[in-house]
């Protein structure tokens, strides 16, 4: 592990970011998460369903924050393209899937962002967007996302740090506190997180350092009171998620020597409840080349989907063969599964 810490700039190499998994946890002496997953009576990891559909319409986004799995940034040219997002549209009329969960970067600046919006709407799916708030006050372009969510019904669920602007801007950059409050009092103004409104607004909290978030409901409690007192803001619920070992949270674990330490917290966390849970059970993660996956997370460590390589990419979409595959993890998972769970809509036990 010592010859890792001495590396840098590495981590957008996917097999050196296994390499640090393999060698971090593995070596010493702690066990593989398959071994837990054996333990639990639950491997073979295997899907109960298709229920979501969570898509990634690129790595592009106006912000750089310190811990996104993502490594999303401006200068990340992968974007979702039509043909794509078509290809898409198919599996989702040929499928169980109730939800389509948009997410990037900031999958608004995909150039059909909108329009395949609008397409998924008028299939009758739950459309959510992973909205990063500080979008919506970027450019005039983007001041009217408010009203076009609100007349596509969609979910937003937007990640704020902290209630606090230091906190926040610690770990998403300098001023994004205050875009995001005037963002939220835009989403607001026309009826999201309102009560009776119909129109859902949740926010998702993950910690700033290398421990685990406290409980959702408290958090809940103390957002709602302290962003109702200080900006009149009001929203639905509060989702707590895990930061997962992985891309610029891996990196920020191994160069502040977190990283043992961290893994130990997960792997001592351990709950069969949560595992019994995990998202990748009845969700499918389409990279924004239209490859599938098993996670968002996996997705990022390049691990597809273990089905016949052809039908790896969303354009040769099989039902039966993804609801029976048997689901990949790694040490990474371990981040899901560690105390009341985590998943893209908080805890899970």
């Amino acid at each position: 592990m010592k010859s890792l810490l001495k590396q840098k700039n590495k981590f957008s190499d996917i097999s050196y970011q296994l390499e640090v998994l393999k060698e971090g946890v593995t070596s010493q002496g702690l066990p593989h998460f398959s071994s837990k997953l054996v333990e639990s009576d639950l491997f073979p990891l295997q899907p109960t369903g298709l229920d979501v559909f969570q898509i990634n319409m690129g790595k592009m986004c106006n912000q750089v924050c310190a811990h996104c799995h993502v490594d999303a940034g401006p200068d990340r040219k992968e974007i979702m393209t039509k043909e794509t997002l078509e290809q898409c549209l198919v599996a989702i009329r040929n499928s169980s899937i109730k939800t389509v969960d948009l997410t990037g970067g900031a999958p608004e600046m995909n150039p059909h962002f909108r329009w395949f919006v609008e397409q998924v709407y008028k299939l009758g799916c739950k459309v959510m967007v992973r909205c990063n708030l500080t979008i919506i006050v970027a450019n005039k372009k983007y001041y009217d996302l408010p009203e076009f969510y609100k007349n596509n019904e969609v979910e937003i669920v937007s990640s704020l740090p902290h209630y606090s602007s230091k906190k926040t801007d610690s770990q998403r950059g300098d001023g994004v506190f205050d875009k995001s409050v005037k963002a939220l009092k835009m989403l607001n103004d026309v009826g999201y997180g309102i009560a009776d409104s119909g129109l859902v607004l949740n926010l998702v909290y993950n910690p700033s350092g290398a421990f685990l978030p406290p409980s959702q409901e408290g958090l809940e409690k103390q957002f709602k009171r302290k962003l109702k007192k200080d900006f009149d803001i009001e929203f639905n619920s509060l989702f707590a998620i895990t930061n997962i070992p992985i891309s610029r949270y891996l990196e920020y674990l191994v160069a502040s020597e977190n990283y043992m330490g961290y893994m130990e917290k997960l792997v001592n966390s351990y709950n069969p409840s949560a595992a019994k849970g995990v998202m990748c059970r009845n969700t499918i993660s389409v990279g924004w080349d239209g490859f599938l996956y098993d996670c968002d997370f996996n997705q990022m460590l390049e691990m597809k989907v273990s089905v016949s390589k052809k039908q790896q990419h969303v354009s040769e979409f099989e039902l039966d063969s993804l609801v029976n595959r048997s689901i990949l993890v790694n040490e990474h998972c371990f981040g899901c599964t560690a105390g009341a769970g985590s998943s893209c809509v908080g805890e899970i036990a």
